[in-house]
């Protein structure tokens, strides 16, 4: 038993961040339910790991007897009580609404045993909004991995007034255990420390786009060959999910009623339309026909 006596994990949602989160907790060690409400959610996860452990496997990442064991360690179930009943750490990584979230963060207060720490993979919303959903505010933190978690080595683990200093090393633990490189940030803002840059750059970059002065093809070149970014902002929303970008305006909108926080006109036309980036095979730029370089 560790340090901070975690042993079993458990990652609540399937989608694209909760079951690379989940891979990296069973490659750290842990033994770790990965739970969704929908079966289906649950064999495209599987399916889309072993497909990108058997690259890491040709790459000479890990070898086949190691990753045997992870996957041994990884459990998949839709029953949210058999994932957290005895888990000692879990890590929320769903829709980002936070009534959504603190629905469930509700149940596991219920459900889990009385040390059990809850995280949330919020990539937005402070911890604090969340834990009053539950009677241990004390054991409440924000565990933000970047997209996508088996590639992106950073979590900003965030404390509330409320978290405790147990809770926050607990989490900067796991995510070392992880193979992540954890950033502690001592009091909580809405966006955290590199989506609120990132998302004045998009901000600005979508504005640009918007009122005509270029392509959003030519935005992502210029920000790629003069500023050096890997991405651009409009290909690293389709990679994200352009779906995501607008939920976490909304949620700031709502915090601060300020309409500057609205989503733009573009980004709403886009979730409308059902344009939501690579996942859908269409967001900005049209994946169906043509890989596009990022």
């Amino acid at each position: 038993m560790n340090k901070y006596q975690i042993e079993r994990i458990a990652v609540i949602g399937a989608g694209s961040m909760g079951h690379q989160i989940a891979m990296l907790s069973a490659l750290g060690g842990y033994e770790t339910h990965l739970q969704d409400i929908e079966q289906s959610s649950l064999d495209k996860a599987k399916e889309s790991l072993e497909f990108q452990m058997s690259k890491w496997v040709t790459k000479g990442k890990i070898d086949e007897a190691s990753l045997q064991t992870a996957f041994n360690r990884l459990h998949f179930t839709t029953d949210l009580n058999a994932a957290v009943r005895e888990a000692d750490f879990v890590i929320e990584a769903v829709v980002e609404k936070l009534d959504v979230k603190k629905e469930l963060f509700s149940k596991l207060d219920e459900l889990t045993p009385q040390h059990t720490i809850l995280a949330t993979n919020s990539s937005t919303i402070v911890n604090s909004k969340i834990a009053e959903a539950t009677s241990r505010p004390e054991k409440v933190c924000n565990m933000h991995f970047f997209f996508p978690p088996l590639v992106m080595d950073c979590v900003e683990v965030v404390k509330s007034d409320l978290t405790s200093d147990e809770t926050a090393q607990a989490a900067m633990a796991v995510s070392e255990k992880m193979n992540r490189t954890a950033v502690l940030l001592h009091k909580e803002i809405s966006g955290f420390i590199a989506n609120r840059i990132l998302g004045a750059l998009t901000k600005e970059a979508v504005a640009l786009y918007e009122e005509g002065y270029a392509s959003f093809e030519d935005i992502d070149l210029i920000c790629k060959k003069a500023l050096n970014h890997p991405i651009g902002p409009f290909a690293l929303m389709d990679l994200s999910g352009i779906d995501v970008a607008y939920f976490v305006n909304q949620q700031r909108y709502a915090e601060t009623n300020d309409p500057e926080d609205l989503p733009a006109k573009c980004i709403e036309e886009k979730v409308k339309a059902g344009e939501l980036g690579r996942k859908t095979g269409k967001g900005w730029y049209d994946y169906s026909k043509k890989e596009v370089k990022s």
